[in-house]
């Protein structure tokens, strides 16, 4: 199949060293504000429930009911974006998390749990756009790209945890939570320098797309993808919540050592997000580096189960493998996607099941951990959620030796592509 290339915009030799840079910093700055303004609310946990006076349960709904939307909320994301287009659909983004931090932070509960509601919608549709700006804007350095964009995330929530319990105690939890609209506005910024380096401005009359009109429940590639996806959200979301409560109880660990745990888990990520790329770029082909993630990922709940007192170095190898996890897998999305409008719903169905599910690991690990009295049966559940990723995300990507994430070959060409169907 051949395609017809659109006229692009005449650019001087400044405006296309400058391009990828802008486009590239604008998607790192709003990625940033991707994650942070949710977890930083686990810093100042305390605080709120004296402040509203609330129990714990319901206070786990401000950080759980993001993930929820997540999920939930992304068909109405599609439509959104469909319309509005996907530079615009950025800015609206931004528009909606800034009012969503500040309705948390203006009243009491009711205030509380809408505005993380809104702001939740929000993130949501960063994260079904910015996979397929990555493919659209970068095309040949996917994976590169979606290792800065996971580091990016990965920052914001290692700066939100890290800076939440000295702002609260500073500015009090409202202040500390409301912080993060300043990030947001910075983002937005940003992305107003790069649109008009963006293919969307820069092309001239663009051709209509090629689509694949093959339902996405019946795309292999679809399938395995939500199921590697839904097993790394359990996983990363199951982990989270339940590790440091784990090693106080097996370990004997203190509360501040415990949450040290999540520091190496946490901050392992951002290696991932620099070391996968680099791995794929000297000619790993994705299906191997899924496996090794997944190798790296299954290591943390079966080194915990068997030899847990080496639980640094499982946290380690655990840390490393949900940042390469998220990495990976978007990078697969985009690379086999044959237009913008295909990436994004691709990344649509991915995250909108896998996160659904993701949510539920806390109250699954928990339930489990309940019913048993023991830690070792809820992350050996963990484990068999990695399994199921390692299973659907490999017989997804494939075997075929021509397949690489790589750069070696250009995915989309100026929004177009020629797309072999094969295993879709």
């Amino acid at each position: 199949m051949t395609t017809t290339e659109p006229t692009p915009a005449i650019r001087t030799p400044v405006q296309r060293a400058a391009m990828p840079l802008a486009v590239l910093t604008g998607l790192f700055v709003v990625a940033v504000t991707m994650r942070g303004p949710f977890v930083a609310v686990a810093p100042a946990i305390g605080e709120i429930q004296r402040d509203l006076d609330i129990g714990s349960g319901t206070a786990g709904l401000l950080t759980s009911i993001p993930v929820i939307c997540f999920g939930l909320a992304t068909p109405l994301v599609l439509v959104l974006t469909r319309r509005s287009g996907i530079n615009a659909s950025v800015y609206i983004a931004l528009a909606i998390m800034a009012a969503g931090i500040l309705l948390r932070s203006a009243g009491g509960l009711t205030a509380a749990l809408t505005g993380t509601l809104v702001l939740g919608f929000g993130i949501t549709i960063g994260n079904i756009v910015i996979p397929a700006i990555i493919g659209r804007d970068f095309p040949g350095r996917t994976t590169q790209v979606t290792g800065y964009y996971t580091a990016a995330i990965n920052i914001g929530a290692l700066s939100a945890t890290s800076l939440g319990a000295p702002l609260t105690d500073r500015l009090t939890w409202r202040g500390a939570l409301a912080v993060w609209v300043l990030i947001v506005l910075i983002a937005a910024v940003a992305w107003a320098f790069a649109v008009p380096h963006t293919q969307e401005r820069l092309v001239r009359n663009p051709p209509a797309q090629e689509t694949d009109t093959t339902p996405l429940w019946r795309r292999k590639l679809v399938v395995g993808m939500v199921l590697a996806f839904a097993g790394q959200s359990f996983s990363y979301y199951g982990i989270t919540a339940w590790l440091p409560t784990l090693l106080s109880d097996e370990q004997g660990l203190t509360a501040a050592q415990a949450g040290g745990s999540s520091a190496f888990f946490q901050a392992l990520a951002l290696v991932a997000a620099f070391g996968v790329p680099f791995l794929i770029n000297r000619g790993v082909s994705g299906r191997a580096a899924l496996l090794l993630v997944c190798a790296c990922w299954i290591s943390l709940p079966l080194g915990l189960a068997f030899a847990p007192s080496l639980w640094v170095l499982w946290s380690c190898l655990g840390g490393f493998a949900q940042g390469g996890g998220f990495t990976v897998i978007f990078s697969v999305v985009v690379a086999r996607a044959v237009s913008t409008d295909d990436a994004r719903r691709m990344s649509a169905a991915v995250q909108g099941i896998g996160y659904v599910l993701g949510a539920l690991g806390p109250m699954m690990v928990g339930a489990v951990h309940s019913a048993t009295g023991t830690w070792n049966v809820p992350i050996l559940v963990i484990a068999g959620m990695i399994v199921l990723m390692a299973a659907g995300g490999s017989a997804a990507i494939g075997s075929r030796t021509s397949d690489t994430l790589s750069g070696r070959r250009t995915p989309w060409k100026s929004g177009t592509r020629t797309t072999d169907r094969r295993g879709r």
